[in-house]
C-alpha cells in the first residue's frame, strides 16, 4: 500500500518564491510532489499591465482567487473584469489570459489541478531578467501541455 499524503501548512510569507512569469514573486504553496500529483498552488504577484498570452492546458484546470488588485480575463471569447475578492475557475482545453489593470501590483492565489506546470514556472524563473520573447514563454509551455494560441490582452484588446 503505498504511503499516505501528509498535510501541508504553510504560514503567510512562507513557501519558495521565484521570479514569476507575470512581471513579480511567484511563491509556491504547495506543489505536485506534496500532493501526490492532485494540485499546484502559488501566490503570484502580477505587475500592472502585465499578463500571459492566450493559452490553453492540456492536461490541467486552473483557478484564480484575487487577493489585491483587479485583473481582466479573457475566457475563451468572453472578457470579464475580476476584482479583488473574485473567483476564475477554467476547464482545461479553455483558452485564456489575463491582465492586471489596476494602478498597482495585483496579489493571487493560483491553483492547478491536477498538478504539472511546475516545470514551466521553474524553467521561467531561470531565464535572466528583462523582456521574454512570446516565442520562449510558448517553447517553455509546450512542454507541460500549454499552448500559446494568441498574444495577451494588452496587444490583443487595450484598454
Amino acid at each position: 500500500m503505498p504511503d499516505a499524503m501528509e498535510p501541508v501548512t504553510v504560514g503567510p510569507g512562507e513557501g519558495a518564491t521565484i521570479q514569476g512569469p507575470a512581471g513579480g514573486p511567484l511563491t509556491f504553496k504547495v506543489r505536485g510532489e506534496q500532493t501526490d500529483g492532485a494540485l499546484t498552488a502559488f501566490e503570484n504577484v502580477v505587475a500592472p499591465g502585465d499578463g500571459p498570452p492566450l493559452h490553453t492546458h492540456s492536461n490541467e484546470d486552473e483557478s484564480w482567487y484575487v487577493l489585491e488588485g483587479r485583473l481582466r480575463f479573457r475566457l475563451a471569447d468572453e472578457r470579464r473584469d475580476a476584482p479583488q475578492g473574485s473567483f476564475v475557475f477554467v476547464p482545461r482545453g479553455v483558452p485564456h489570459c489575463f491582465q492586471n489593470v489596476g494602478e498597482t501590483p495585483a496579489r493571487i492565489l493560483v491553483a492547478f489541478t491536477p498538478s504539472g506546470m511546475e516545470a514551466f514556472f521553474d524553467r521561467f524563473a531561470e531565464l535572466p531578467d528583462g523582456p521574454v520573447d512570446p516565442g520562449v514563454f510558448a517553447h517553455l509551455g509546450a512542454d507541460v501541455g500549454m499552448t500559446v494560441v494568441g498574444p495577451p490582452l494588452a496587444v490583443s484588446d487595450p484598454r
